[in-house]
């Protein structure tokens, strides 16, 4: 069982430090990217969304019209700016468009 370091200590505090300690903050970042495009792009541009998968600081995401994705190639630098801001830290320094 895990010790206690202040036994007034945040729920919120207690649970950022049980994720740092486990070293799950990755996994939950991939799992909040998706949430965040979603919020970001919309409804119009996340139905064209196949896949959307972080491999370190590399966003890539699958989508299935050709003409968005060229449309989309225009603006990456933004993109990668609104959801960067969105996570409140930058995660996202290169994005993939398939």
């Amino acid at each position: 069982m895990a010790k206690r370091h202040n036994e007034h200590q945040s729920l919120s505090d207690a649970l950022k430090e049980f994720v740092s300690e486990n070293k799950l903050q990755k996994g939950l970042d991939r799992v909040e990217i998706r949430d965040v495009w979603e919020q970001i792009m919309g409804p119009a541009i996340n139905k064209y969304t196949r896949n959307i998968k972080l491999d370190r600081d590399t966003l890539y995401v699958e989508l299935t019209s050709s003409v968005l994705r060229e449309e989309l190639s225009y603006g990456i630098e933004k993109i990668i700016i609104n959801l960067n801001e969105t996570m409140e830290r930058e995660i996202i320094k290169k994005l993939v468009l398939r």
